[in-house]
């Protein structure tokens, strides 16, 4: 059976000059902002011209461009050689929601290929309808729209699979590792954040990073730890959730805490984690008086996180359900917008 896996993340811009349109593309995704078509991309447009200059000194900081593509080829090509181990005739394809290579050229490479199965794989550990759904919708779209029709199972998301787990809690085992002595720190867990409004909605993103993080503190298992979740990369004037990881910086320092910033959303490096944490939120610590700042890697392609994925992978593939890190809908039924329904890639 020829196996081709889709892994979706969202893109980052290739150029300076890339930076305003893909915004345009960001801002004009409805899982982003939940209006009309006919108001959206007029005023994703006029979002993406105003903060574009602004975005444009994020990625110069970069070097200017986005890392993400490179370091999710790396990823495809780890987990094409775990798949391979398995006994897998696998390919592995790269979709992007807001930049190259958008799902439908992806589609078309893929349907080139001619798989007999596809396995889609989001490289967001946590679902939300702003990622994850947001991926699924478009690769359906890209699907309709060139014909390309195959037996198609999907992985849902993974808050605590093993692998995932056992990567963040030994990367940040690491960093414990170095703590200077005679200082107190706290790990701050730090995810990207989202609209109340959105989790007010059913989204599932809040809940399952609390989960993330409870089976990353349990695999510590270091005694008393010191430990917080907060949420950062604040966008508008929406009320976002919080603890905001600028807050908790500035309330470390208050207490003469070292930090210890663990992203536990992002499982590549990109100008969330490069720019915002290692750059400007590093800056702050040392304003507010933090006495260490330290910040973990993603997981990239750590071996156990890949054969994480690459298990998940095997599992949908062998199966006609929603893979999930659990057994079935791990959702509480609150969360009406849970990613194990099918509606997302129906």
């Amino acid at each position: 059976m020829k196996l081709a896996v889709i892994v979706f993340n969202l893109g980052g811009p290739d150029s300076l000059e890339a930076v305003e349109p893909f915004l345009v593309n960001l801002f004009s995704d409805p899982a982003i902002i939940s209006l009309p078509g006919f108001v959206r991309r007029p005023l994703a447009r006029a979002i993406a011209r105003r903060r574009a200059p602004f975005a444009k000194t994020i990625y110069a900081r970069m070097g200017g461009r986005s890392p993400i593509l490179q370091e999710t080829e790396t990823q495809a090509r780890a987990l094409e050689r775990e798949l391979e181990h398995r006994g897998a005739a696998a390919r592995v394809f790269i979709a992007m929601r807001a930049w190259k290579p958008f799902g439908r050229e992806t589609v078309a490479a893929v349907a080139q290929w001619g798989p007999d199965r596809v396995v889609l794989l989001p490289l967001y550990p946590q679902f939300s309808t702003t990622t994850t759904a947001s991926s699924l919708a478009a690769w359906r779209e890209a699907c309709v729209e060139t014909g390309f029709v195959c037996k198609t199972d999907y992985v849902c998301c993974y808050p605590w699979d093993s692998g995932f787990v056992a990567t963040v809690a030994e990367l940040t085992r690491d960093a414990l590792a170095q703590r200077k002595g005679g200082m107190d720190y706290r790990v701050l867990f730090s995810a990207h954040g989202l609209p109340k409004r959105t989790i007010a909605r059913g989204d599932p993103y809040q809940w399952q990073i609390e989960r993330s993080v409870e089976a990353i503190v349990e695999a510590l298992a270091q005694e008393d730890l010191d430990w917080r979740i907060s949420y950062q990369s604040r966008v508008g004037p929406l009320e976002w959730i919080g603890p905001a990881t600028d807050k908790e910086i500035e309330k470390a320092g208050a207490e003469g805490k070292g930090l210890i910033v663990v992203p536990v959303s992002f499982v590549s490096e990109h100008s969330e984690t490069l720019v915002e944490l290692d750059i400007d939120y590093a800056g702050l610590a040392a304003r507010a008086g933090v006495p260490d700042y330290r910040r973990v890697s993603t997981v990239r392609a750590h071996p156990r996180f890949i054969e994480g994925l690459g298990r998940l992978v095997m599992l949908a593939a062998a199966g006609d359900r929603t893979m999930t890190c659990g057994e079935g809908r791990i959702c509480p039924g609150r969360l009406s917008r849970c990613g194990w329904e099918n509606r997302w890639v129906a």
